[in-house]
This record gives structure tokens, sequence and C-alpha cells, in this order.
């Protein structure tokens, strides 16, 4: 996937500003496909060259004038083609797998505190999805709107992708539990 593609979607869900759309993906969409504020800018400029997306100048008070993004008939065009090609599936590529394979040539239990510090970042990911998913899907004010609307496949396929993050934080930190019981059973220098 490129990062046109997910600035596509993101803009087909809301159009915004370049700052909107990377605080977008600082805290949604940024967990499934990450760009810094300046890929994302350099991306949306060729995006509007190229006709992908179509800019329009809004008026602020007391600021300057920003530029609001949407998806022009060409962008549209691109993502359906992307949504109809097949796509590999993913290979994992995992830095602390290797390392805690590695371990069994070094002090397996010297990785305790690092694997520690990942199943803390996992805990700490699934806590903001669970809260997202609370607010915006299950909590009893989203789920009285849901409700009372019809089916809505953009709020549906955003629950989706939502509870598969979900899934895999609470698979990561089963695993990382699985790796400190095993680590916990080497002593340092075995």
């Amino acid at each position: 996937m490129a990062l046109e593609h997910a600035i596509l979607v993101s803009l087909l869900e809301k159009p915004g500003s370049g700052y909107e759309l990377a605080r977008r993906f600082d805290r949604s969409i940024g967990y499934f496909w990450t760009a810094t504020h300046q890929q994302i800018y350099r991306v949306l400029k060729r995006m509007e060259n190229d006709g992908w997306v179509e800019a329009r100048d809004v008026p602020q008070q007391g600021r300057p004038d920003k530029k609001e993004y949407s998806v022009a008939d060409l962008g549209r065009a691109a993502l359906s083609s992307w949504l109809h090609d097949p796509i590999e599936p993913e290979s994992v590529r995992h830095d602390l797998a290797v390392k805690i394979r590695g371990a069994a040539f070094d002090d397996p239990a010297a990785l305790i505190r690092e694997v520690q510090r990942h199943r803390q970042a996992h805990r700490d990911r699934l806590s903001h999805y669970l809260a997202g998913e609370e607010r915006d899907f299950t909590g009893p004010e989203a789920t009285a709107a849901a409700a009372e609307a019809p089916p809505d496949a953009e709020r549906e396929l955003q629950h989706v992708v939502l509870r598969g993050g979900i899934a895999y934080e609470r698979m990561m930190i089963d695993w990382l539990d699985d790796v400190l019981a095993t680590l916990a059973r080497f002593g340092p220098g075995r």
C-alpha cells in the first residue's frame, strides 16, 4: 500500500487540511500505516498536482487561510483500482523475536526488562483502542445513535479494523506473557 491510498481513505472519511490529516494519522490510521507530517504534506502536494485531490482555501478568523483537501474523481478511480487489485499477505518482521532467539547465545534473563517494556506499550495501545471502541462504537451514546441509523459501511468497516487492532494487541500481550515466563526460567549467566 502506498501512503497515497491511506490519505485517500482518510480524506473520503472526512475532508481536511494537511494538519488535520496529519493529526488523524497520529490518532487512528497511524496505528496501521505510519507517516511523518512531512511525508503527508509532500504526498498531498503530489496528489494535488496529479489531480487525485482538490484543495480549496478556507478563511479563518485571526489565522492564515487553510487549504482543505478532498478526493477528486481521479483519486476515487485510483483508490477503486487499488481496492480491486490483489495484495500479498504480509510477512512479519519482528526485531524483538530475533532478539529473543539470539538470547539463547547470551543471557536470556537480560531481555526481561525489554520484553516488559514492549508488553507495557502493547497494554497502553490496547487501552487506547478499547477507549476508542467504547467512545465510538459500543458505549451507550454510540450504540443509541447506531440503533437509530441504517447500516453504515464506513462505520462498520472502521469498527472491524479497530477490532483487528484490539485482537492483535491482545495476542501480543499473551505472547509476551509467554516470553516472560520462559525468560524467567533462566537466571543471570545461565
